[in-house]
């Protein structure tokens, strides 16, 4: 530090010491108005009801009301709802607030005065906040700072009460247009499925198996039915050869004879052609349709050869006939059994080929089951498409319907997330406003800058020189020497006098003020 600072600085102080009755004046002077200004300002008292935010035990689902829901939320639509104007009226009637004000303002006013006077606070951590009313009626504040507690924990359970009950009408209504919805595209799907039920695709390898089972049995039908006509030709063979036997050995009758067994070869192997070209038939119909041209000349062959069996038949008829009549008619027993026979054989045969005609029915009807298949699988895909999503979503809503009765039942028992009071308002023995403290520092602070402020700006008005070197420096000139002032006695005299009645009324007014202020204490006016 140069000596220019230094000098500098004791400027300051001589300034300060200089000045210290008018500072001390001005800070008393301070302090008596702050004191004046704390004893005629109305005092405001505060009550505070700390309450907490208890989660329920039992949370039966998502759907409760607090889910994802933080306490700072919760707290401030409560706050709304607390601090509405019908709530604040029924408070302002219950313990008759602002009575002399009620007269003069409307109740709009005085409910938005009342609202500027409570606070709600959520505290920084955990589930607690505070709820505080401010006013200057010492005996009601604290009575309402409770009411307006006890309006939270009301509102709080009539709130998750209708929020719940809401919540359950709303999933209740959604349910059922969701089953409405599922229960039409069912019946669609069922419909369609009892239509379509042998050409779906689940049928698909039934159907194969089934086909394939079909086409065996009528691969052994036709072997059974071939070995029928091979046994039916023998047979047949075997009746001529006996007739024959049974023939007169004579030269007319041998003719005649030879002619029967010309005639009888010729319808046997007509007969055998035609059993031949059936078997024919039948394969062919298990590889090709009626359409086929190979199908239709071998059909055509055959009608052509059942016509000439037909006339055989009758032509030997006929010669059976006459032949009964010239001669007698000659019974052997083993032709008759083998009649017999041959008449089983042709029963049989015949019963085969209802059964084939009918294998072939079931075959071609699983055959267009099974080529309609593709097209039932890409309208059953396309009939099912959302099918899955809605079942889905009905499955949801069930489960968001239980849940929600569930939580409606939770909250009308009351047994859900609640809040509590934690302490209880109690009576306010001290004022929240004024603060004594903080207007005795800033009555403090203002007596004491304004003090030097003044100070200092008589300092600056001020031209006399105080120093050697604020001569020299107006001057431009060294100063040489310098003379001291020396007061007479009666200066010294007149100043000690001055200073000594300073200094008692400094004493009496510091005394006097802060006897005023331990009067006004010890009366309840002053707190600290």
């Amino acid at each position: 530090m140069d000596s220019k600072q230094q000098h500098q600085i004791k400027q300051v102080i001589d300034i300060l010491v200089g000045k210290s009755s008018l500072i001390i004046s001005l800070l008393l002077l301070a302090l008596t108005v702050g004191l004046v200004y704390y004893l005629i300002t109305p005092k405001t008292y505060r009550a505070t009801v700390l309450l907490s935010y208890e989660q329920q035990r039992i949370n039966p689902s998502r759907m409760s009301p607090e889910q994802g829901q933080r306490i700072r939320d919760m707290v401030g639509t409560l706050s709304q709802v607390v601090t509405s104007r019908h709530n604040l009226e029924g408070i302002i009637a219950q313990f008759n607030l602002y009575e002399g004000i009620r007269r003069e303002l409307p109740i709009e006013d005085i409910v938005e005065m009342m609202r500027d006077k409570i606070k709600i606070i959520p505290s920084a951590r955990g589930n607690t906040f505070q709820v505080s009313f401010i006013d200057s009626d010492q005996n009601k504040v604290y009575k309402v700072a409770n009411a307006l507690a006890s309006k939270f924990i009301e509102e709080n359970l009539k709130y998750r009460e209708e929020r719940a009950t809401e919540t359950s009408a709303y999933t209740e209504d959604e349910l059922i247009m969701a089953k409405e919805v599922l229960d039409k595209k069912e019946q669609v799907m069922r419909d369609f499925k009892l239509k379509y039920y042998n050409e779906m695709p689940d049928q698909r390898d039934s159907n194969l198996a089934r086909l394939a089972s079909l086409n065996e049995q009528y691969q052994a039908s036709q072997a059974s039915l071939q070995e029928l006509e091979r046994t039916k030709v023998m047979i047949q063979e075997q009746i001529a050869y006996r007739k024959r036997l049974a023939t007169p050995m004579t030269s007319d009758s041998g003719s005649s004879g030879e002619n029967g067994d010309i005639t009888t070869n010729l319808s046997i192997s007509t007969y055998e052609k035609l059993e031949r070209l059936r078997g024919y038939l039948d394969s062919l119909l298990i590889k090709y349709t009626e359409r086929h041209p190979e199908v239709k000349r071998t059909r055509n062959l055959i009608a052509k050869l059942e016509k000439e069996v037909e006339e055989l038949g009758l032509k030997e008829s006929r010669d059976k006939e006459e032949q009964r009549v010239v001669e007698p008619v000659v019974q052997d027993p083993e032709i008759i059994q083998l009649k017999l026979q041959l008449k089983e054989i042709s029963m049989s045969g015949a019963e085969l080929r209802r059964e084939q005609e009918k294998i072939r029915k079931e075959i071609k009807q699983y055959e267009e089951w099974i080529e309609k298949t593709p097209i039932r699988e890409a309208e059953w895909a396309a009939l099912t498409r959302d099918y899955n999503e809605l079942r889905k979503h009905y499955d949801h809503l069930v489960s968001q319907n239980l849940q929600a009765k569930s939580v409606e039942h939770l909250e009308k028992k009351q047994k859900g997330s609640k809040f509590k009071i934690i302490d209880r308002a109690r009576f306010p023995e001290k004022p929240f406003a004024p603060d004594f403290k903080k207007i005795l520092l800033m009555a403090t602070a203002a007596g004491l800058g304004f003090g030097c402020a003044i100070a200092f700006f008589f300092n600056i008005i001020d031209t006399s020189f105080r120093d050697v070197s604020d001569l020299e420096s107006y001057l431009g000139v060294a100063v040489s020497c310098a003379i001291p002032y020396v007061e007479t006695k009666k200066e010294i005299k007149v100043k000690k006098i001055k200073r000594m009645s300073f200094t008692i009324l400094l004493v009496i007014y510091c005394a006097t003020l802060v006897g005023v202020t331990i009067y006004f204490y010890q009366t309840g006016r002053v707190v600290f």
